[in-house]
C-alpha cells in the first residue's frame, strides 16, 4: 500500500495512492484519520482496514471517484513526525569520505550503527526548497531511504526491529557543508549544517510491497534488505547510483541502537544515511582525488534535485534563494592574539 499526505481545495489530508490517483482516506472508512500521524498512532487495527480497503481498490477503482495526482499538492508522506534520525548505513560512503579526507577508515564504523537527531520541525516533501544565502556555501544533497516506525517501542532487539517499520520513503538529507564544518570541529553536531531541511516522499510504502526485492542482509548483520536501485539526478543529469541493498548496517540494526534505554515513537522517521556516490561532497572529493584539474559542483538556485527509488517513487525539488542578507557566518567572532 502506498500512502500520501496532499492538499487539495485548501486542506491536507491523507489518501491511498495507486496509478496516479488518490482516494482520501476519511471518506474509505470512517475510522480512518485524515492525517497520518493518528494513523499510525491507530496502529495495526487502522493499518489492516486501509490495507483491505487497497485491495479493494486494486479490484475496483471505481468504489470511490479518485482525485488526480496532478490536480493536488504532494506534502511530505508524514508531515509532522514524532522524531527525525539519520543513521550511517553505507560503508562505501564512508570509506570514501575518508578516504578522500587523506585520513584512513574509522574502525568504529564495523563495531555499532550510529545517528544524529535532526530538525524534525524541517521536514518537507515535493516542490520548493528555501535555502538562506550562507547554505549555498557549499549546498549538498543526500541520496538515502527513511523508515516510519509504526508502533512504540523499547530495548528493542535487532531481531524484532523490522516488525517496528510501517514503511519506507525516499530522503533527502539536504546539507550546508561550509556550515556543517566549522561547526563540527568542535566535535559536535551537525546542526546548523542540516536543521533547514530535510525532505521525503514523494509517498509512504509498506513493507509487503517490497517483498519482492527482499536479498539477504550483509554477513554479520541481522534484519530485511532489499535490493532497491537508487538515483539522484541535478538539472536531469545523472550524478549518483546506488542500492538500499548496500546498506552495511540494516534498518533493523540501527532501530535497536535508536530504542536502546529509550521509546520509538509511531511517526518517527530514520534515515539510512548516505549511498555511496550519494552527495557532491562525496563526488568531488573523488574526482579532485583523481584529477586534480576536476572542478567541484554544489547546489545552486534554480537547480533541480530528483531522486528515485525502486518502488519509493520519485522525489523531485527545486532550490531556491531567500532574499535576505543575514548571515550566520558573519556573526563569528574574531579574537585578536
Amino acid at each position: 500500500m502506498k500512502l500520501v499526505t496532499y492538499t487539495y481545495a485548501g486542506k491536507t489530508q491523507l489518501g491511498i495512492f495507486q496509478n496516479n490517483n488518490i482516494w482520501p482516506t476519511q471518506q474509505l472508512h470512517h475510522e480512518l484519520p485524515d492525517n497520518m500521524l493518528a494513523f499510525l498512532q491507530g496502529g495495526e487495527p487502522l493499518m489492516e482496514i486501509a490495507k483491505n480497503i487497497d485491495n479493494q481498490l486494486k479490484n475496483n477503482p471505481n468504489i470511490l471517484e479518485p482525485i488526480r495526482v496532478s490536480d493536488v499538492k504532494l506534502e511530505a508522506p508524514v508531515p509532522n513526525p514524532t522524531s527525525c534520525r539519520d543513521g550511517y548505513a553505507f560503508r562505501q560512503h564512508v570509506a570514501a569520505a575518508r578516504r578522500n579526507r587523506g585520513v584512513p577508515m574509522i574502525e568504529e564504523f564495523d563495531q555499532y550503527p550510529i545517528f544524529y537527531f535532526t530538525n524534525h520541525n524541517a521536514i518537507q516533501g515535493p516542490g520548493e526548497i528555501y535555502c538562506m544565502p550562507d547554505h549555498f556555501q557549499k549546498l549538498d544533497f543526500e541520496l538515502e531511504a527513511a523508515v516510519v516506525i509504526g508502533k512504540k517501542g523499547r530495548n528493542i532487539k535487532a531481531s524484532e526491529a523490522d516488525s517496528y517499520i510501517a514503511g519506507y520513503m525516499i530522503m533527502n538529507d539536504m546539507s550546508a557543508r561550509t556550515l556543517q564544518m566549522e561547526e563540527m570541529l568542535l566535535n559536535l553536531g551537525p546542526a546548523k549544517g542540516k536543521d533547514f531541511s530535510t525532505v521525503i516522499g514523494p509517498y509512504f510504502v509498506t513493507p509487503d510491497e517490497l517483498e519482492s526485492f527482499k536479498i539477504p542482509a550483509k554477513d554479520g548483520h541481522t534484519g530485511n534488505n532489499y535490493n532497491l536501485p537508487m538515483k539522484c539526478w541535478v538539472n536531469g543529469i545523472l550524478v549518483s547510483e546506488g542500492s538500499v541493498g548496500d546498506m552495511d548496517w540494516t534498518f533493523a540494526e540501527i532501530i535497536e541502537r535508536c530504542a536502546y534505554g529509550a521509546d520509538i515513537l509511531p511517526g518517527d522517521v530514520i534515515g539510512s544515511g548516505t549511498v555511496g556516490t550519494g552527495c557532491f561532497l562525496e563526488l568531488n572529493g573523488t574526482g579532485l582525488l583523481n584529477d586534480k584539474n576536476f572542478k567541484p559542483q554544489w547546489l545552486q538556485a534554480g537547480d533541480v534535485v530528483e531522486m528515485e527509488i525502486e518502488g519509493l517513487g520519485r522525489l523531485s525539488n527545486t532550490i531556491i534563494k531567500e532574499e535576505s542578507d543575514f548571515s550566520i557566518l558573519a556573526l563569528k567572532k574574531i579574537q585578536s592574539k
